[in-house]
């Protein structure tokens, strides 16, 4: 039950309009985007954890690991080399994803999605034939530019594909590709860490081409959205579309709707700036908030540092890359829970349990390794049955965030802005949610030194933070066509102070370039 004085939503609006074969192929083709995030994700910390890999450019921390059986548990990956080859990604998808804001708004959400594929392209062959740190570096720097265009282009497709009684559902399809991308990638760091030769690591960096090739031909073959088609003019053609994607004739009441959302966002000659303004102050601040909170729940350490984290506390290599096949199994299948009920269930139920069921699970990782490891992080012989309570809390933790803040950290954020502000708020979106995740990656292994089992309360104080916050001040979004979307905040107890007034007159600042 949402919060009293927090309405769930509703509109007036109700476009016609059908979930047809051709927009679901087209939004599965689309989601595909997330493959190259998600396979990032899962590759990097599995490399990390592969010797032939540490031996060529990180002796320091292989000598550590392997050789020093007295080194602290908490700190034998602690190294600012290794973790400036895993950062260093997301602060170049920082970067790019401003970039991609104005080639999202002015050449269509598919030029966007094809930059993406193609530096991702470039970056996996980099960093497959690397021989040097310097060529890691710079293939994850290309790497990153090419995820920083595709999240900040393929939700805003989503959004504006899908029919609105079924946007959730299709939208979370971006966050099921990143769990699929994740798991391929964990299960291919699993079998190639097996191969004679040492060559496993530059089977695993450079087969991210594939995904990378996926998304390029499939923004080449995708349709624009009727959005992206009014905004660039062709309005005919928009409303042929639009037609062909809700499978009904009867779509002058939604075209209409888009046209008028349209040349307002015409209007508006900075959306930087007009973001800015004080009527765009609820949709400012989840555009910033959700993605910190999004990465404050320490998922990318879980997920990024698994086989990292499950070797510090005592597993074997092997034992570490299959517990992060386990978790990325789990992963997947929590995103699919989320698929059959972000529209059921709506997105606020989902947010609250999800936190709670990661804040227990946080609280008993912490547990969990302190009462083993202690403050020195010698723990001796670890029994099975440890291992097996460790894995469990973990993939529990997973599937709550899998099908609560890792899908709807995406889906609420690219439903939320109206069209004069979507490429330049969507971009606020990536950037925060990159420089996050590249401050957690940057520090974590340093934290975890210093910390040890108590980095894990670190993260479950922002989750209660995050729990609260979503209580009080998220309204429900199920259900509501995007250019309906404002009435939601009107109707907030809080929101409504900012929004109210200046909308009267829906009055868009003629953008004065400063």
């Amino acid at each position: 039950m949402p919060a009293v004085g927090i309405p769930t939503g509703g509109s007036n609006k109700e476009y016609p309009g059908n979930l047809t074969p051709f927009v679901t192929v087209t939004c599965i083709v689309a989601a595909m985007g997330g493959l190259i995030f998600g396979y990032d994700i899962g590759i990097s910390g599995g490399v990390t954890s592969m010797d032939p890999f540490l031996m060529k450019f990180f002796p320091s921390v292989y000598r550590k690991k392997n050789l020093d059986k007295s080194s602290n548990k908490y700190c034998q990956y602690d190294s600012p080399t290794l973790t400036m080859f895993t950062s260093s990604l997301y602060l170049a998808a920082l970067l790019s994803s401003l970039v991609a804001s104005s080639v999202t708004r002015r050449f269509g959400r598919k030029l966007s999605m094809f930059f993406g594929g193609l530096l991702f392209l470039i970056g996996a062959l980099v960093n497959g034939f690397a021989e040097y740190v310097w060529m890691l570096i710079v293939g994850r720097i290309l790497l990153g530019f090419g995820i920083g265009f595709a999240n900040q282009s393929v939700p805003i497709y989503l959004s504006e594909m899908a029919p609105y009684k079924y946007r959730g559902a299709l939208s979370v399809g971006f966050q099921l590709s990143i769990t699929i991308g994740i798991l391929v990638a964990n299960v291919l760091n699993y079998f190639f860490s097996k191969l004679k030769g040492g060559l496993g690591w530059r089977l695993s960096l450079g087969g991210a081409m594939v995904p990378a090739l996926i998304i390029t031909i499939g923004s080449i073959v995708l349709p624009d959205t009727p959005n992206s088609m009014i905004e660039r003019g062709d309005r005919d053609g928009a409303k042929a579309h639009l037609k062909r994607i809700r499978g009904v004739e009867d779509v002058d009441e939604e075209f209409n709707d888009l046209v008028a959302a349209s040349e307002a966002s015409m209007q508006v000659e900075n959306p930087w700036m007009n973001l800015l303004q004080r009527k765009y102050r609820p949709q400012l601040s989840m555009a910033i908030l959700i993605p910190f909170f999004q990465q404050f729940t320490g998922i990318n350490v879980i997920m990024f540092y698994a086989p990292v984290l499950f070797s510090s506390v005592g597993f074997k290599d092997d034992a570490a890359l299959m517990s992060s096949v386990i978790t990325g199994i789990v992963n997947a299948f929590g995103t699919i829970v989320s698929i059959f009920g972000v529209d059921r269930l709506g997105r606020r139920a989902l947010f609250l349990e999800g936190g709670l069921q990661m804040l227990i699970c946080q609280i008993g990782v912490a547990a969990a390794i302190g009462a083993k490891f202690g403050i020195d992080g010698n723990p001796g012989e670890l029994p099975k049955w440890y291992a097996i309570v460790v894995v469990l809390f973990i993939c529990t933790y997973v599937a709550a965030f899998s099908w609560s803040w890792g899908p709807l950290g995406w889906l609420v954020t690219s439903e939320i802005f109206p069209l004069e502000i979507r490429s330049a708020a969507q971009s606020v979106n990536v950037s925060v949610n990159m420089f996050c995740t590249f401050f957690v990656a940057q520090v974590f292994l340093t934290l975890l030194c210093h910390m040890k089992f108590g980095l894990f309360i670190f993260f479950a104080f922002f989750v209660v933070v995050m729990t609260i916050f979503v209580y009080f001040m998220l309204p429900e979004t199920k259900g509501i066509p995007i250019e309906e979307m404002g009435k939601v905040w009107k109707g907030h107890s809080y929101w409504s102070r900012f929004v109210d007034n200046d909308d009267k007159g829906d009055e868009i600042e003629m953008g004065k370039s400063n």
